[in-house]
């Protein structure tokens, strides 16, 4: 090798290190596994015994855990949501 490879070799960036792959993984499989898992519970447990009260409020709180995954794994949400709800009072 030469020493001018050697120079550019030494100056090449790594590549950037990040979260990127982990993150679409979960909203890949990870996500949707966990959904068909707690819907499958929620006929189970409460479907079979005619509690369908207990299923809506059951259902009521996936939602909102829902809401905030969606929260969590959406970037700038909630910076547009709370200018949303500021709008909403200030007439903007």
């Amino acid at each position: 090798m030469t020493a001018m490879t050697l120079v550019t070799l030494a100056q090449q960036q790594p590549p950037a290190l990040g979260t990127g792959g982990v993150r679409q993984w979960i909203l890949d499989n990870l996500v949707p596994l966990l959904l068909l898992t707690v819907a499958l519970l929620l006929l189970w447990l409460g479907g079979g015994k005619g509690d369908n009260a207990g299923v809506m409020r059951r259902l009521g709180g996936v939602i909102i855990a829902l809401a905030i995954i969606g929260l969590a794994v959406t970037t700038n949400a909630g910076a547009n949501i709370g200018s949303w709800i500021a709008g909403l009072f200030t007439g903007g």
